[in-house]
């Protein structure tokens, strides 16, 4: 009983602010939506860089299939990164990331197979699908690893809008039926999760180092030179007195009719 009084008197009276800014270092750039980082400038670009080729990709599937289920996907695509394109460049412009305007060269040549594949044929449905499908895979894999650690509001919302519209392309690339999950150096298969790896270990509490050098200070003291009853009732005075404070300043701060 006596260590628990101690401790709460501690931590109320050395507790530090709760929201201090987290130094992360250089490659950090303190914003008003929070800590914009590697992860959130290398999340615009590729976003970005996955329009350059998914769009002409979604073109290419409405113009030259004969699957209209290829030809919805295809609408997909369009409309999505159509979107998706809008919000990269405002946030691109927010944070001072510069984008790329060109597709990579293994973007290009997917859209090179595609160009190749005769129209209108089951070849190029294949190329569409599985091409898309895959790639779809990996973006959404670096999505969900960035939405889960940025510090970031924005960046965090942004990557939300895009994984939306990633599973949103993958279900409508799968429902064409010519995705080939057998493939799977295209599309690794998943592995089993082992318990242990996907139970959170909850992190140790921090003590505020004030608080702990005071908790440090009472420990030290003679257990005869405080008693318990004396102790409780001082606990109890500072709690009542911070109430106290907390509720006045309230009141003194709410408009007067």
């Amino acid at each position: 009983m006596r260590i628990l009084l101690v401790a709460l008197l501690a931590l109320l009276v050395g507790a530090q602010p709760a929201f201090a800014q987290q130094d992360l270092g250089p490659d950090y750039v303190q914003t008003q939506f929070g800590p914009m980082g590697p992860a959130g400038r290398d999340l615009l670009e590729k976003v970005a860089l996955a329009g350059l080729w998914e769009g002409p990709a979604g073109r290419m599937g409405l113009e030259k299939s004969a699957n209209p289920k290829v030809q919805e996907a295809g609408r997909h695509l369009i409309d999505g990164h159509a979107d998706l394109d809008r919000r990269t460049a405002v946030l691109a412009r927010t944070f001072g990331v510069s984008l790329p305007t060109q597709p990579s060269e293994a973007q290009q040549g997917w859209l090179n197979e595609m160009t190749a594949a005769p129209a209108r044929s089951p070849e190029f449905d294949r190329v569409f699908a599985n091409r898309l499908r895959a790639a779809h895979g990996g973006v959404y894999k670096f999505l969900a690893a960035v939405r889960t650690g940025t510090r970031n509001t924005a960046i965090r919302d942004y990557a939300k809008v895009c994984m939306d519209t990633v599973l949103d392309h993958m279900t409508v690339l799968e429902a064409t039926g010519m995705v080939d999950f057998n493939d799977t150096e295209a599309i690794p298969l998943a592995l089993v999760a082992q318990p242990a790896s996907i139970t959170p270990t909850p992190p140790p509490i921090q003590v505020p180092q004030a608080a702990a050098q005071n908790f440090q200070q009472l420990q030290q003291q003679d257990d005869g030179d405080i008693p318990d009853g004396a102790l409780g009732l001082g606990v109890l005075a500072l709690v009542v007195a911070g109430l106290w404070f907390w509720t006045s300043g309230r009141s003194s701060r709410r408009p007067h009719p």
